[in-house]
């Protein structure tokens, strides 16, 4: 029961990551894991993604507003709705003066929270079982489309093209596909991998060549996302550690 997903871009201070990731791991999430209705968490540190997602930060169209630039890390929390995070809101929940000195030390923070519109599992879907947290490697895309023609073509490309092909993909343990409920973005897509070595071996085969390609149909769906800044974010899983 994890219908509901908080997720936290931000960066911090290099003179400050170790630290912060010592305390954000060993005290932090726990505790938020004792909140009721909080089924797991996960946090992430962005690895790039790799050349093909080099090439789409480059020439992905990015919001005329501002829009908090953080994303280095990502952390991921999942609840059976996404009201679970407003009553009481998770933002206003500090239950020391040292946990709000702690978080203000994120820089470029963004939070959206998102209610799952629909998943699929993939070939390597054992990498998850019930109750875990989401996998060992991910890509998250947040985003807005140019248009309502646009969002209406985003969700038949979906359903036809891109959650078929992610139920076939090797490294895929999962991929839900997320409408947000308060944030910047309205749409998300979190894809779940076994590993980065493994989603990497399965982005070099020639399907996702046609990301960028302008008379592909996922090329068309790119050209008409607009994403904010870092996104889609490509990272490993730091906690709970791998095994």
């Amino acid at each position: 029961m994890d219908n509901g997903l908080w997720a936290s871009w931000y960066d911090i201070d290099p003179a400050d990551e170790t630290e912060w990731l010592a305390w954000l791991h060993d005290v932090y999430l726990p505790k938020l894991l004792q909140r009721p209705g909080i089924a797991w968490a996960a946090h992430y540190r962005n690895t790039g993604g790799g050349e093909s997602m080099r090439e789409l930060h480059r020439v992905a169209a990015r919001p005329d507003e501002a829009v908090p630039e953080g994303c280095a890390f990502l952390l991921l929390v999942g609840a059976p709705s996404p009201h679970t995070f407003f009553n009481p809101h998770v933002l206003d929940m500090q239950e020391t003066a040292e946990d709000g000195q702690r978080l203000a030390k994120r820089r470029g923070l963004r939070h959206e929270f998102y209610v799952e519109e629909t998943r699929v599992d993939g070939c390597a879907i054992e990498h998850r079982f019930p109750g875990s947290t989401s996998a060992p490697a991910i890509q998250f895309g947040a985003y807005r489309m140019r248009t309502v023609e646009a969002e209406l073509e985003l969700s038949r490309w979906y359903s036809q093209q891109r959650l078929p092909l992610m139920s076939r993909m090797k490294s895929c343990v999962r991929t839900r596909k997320l409408v947000s409920v308060a944030g910047w973005a309205k749409h998300g897509v979190l894809y779940e991998f076994s590993s980065l070595a493994d989603r990497l071996a399965d982005h070099e085969q020639p399907h996702e060549s046609k990301t960028l390609d302008p008379q592909a149909w996922t090329g068309k769906i790119t050209s008409n996302a607009v994403y904010p800044p870092g996104s889609p974010f490509v990272g490993e899983r730091i906690w709970p550690p791998v095994r």
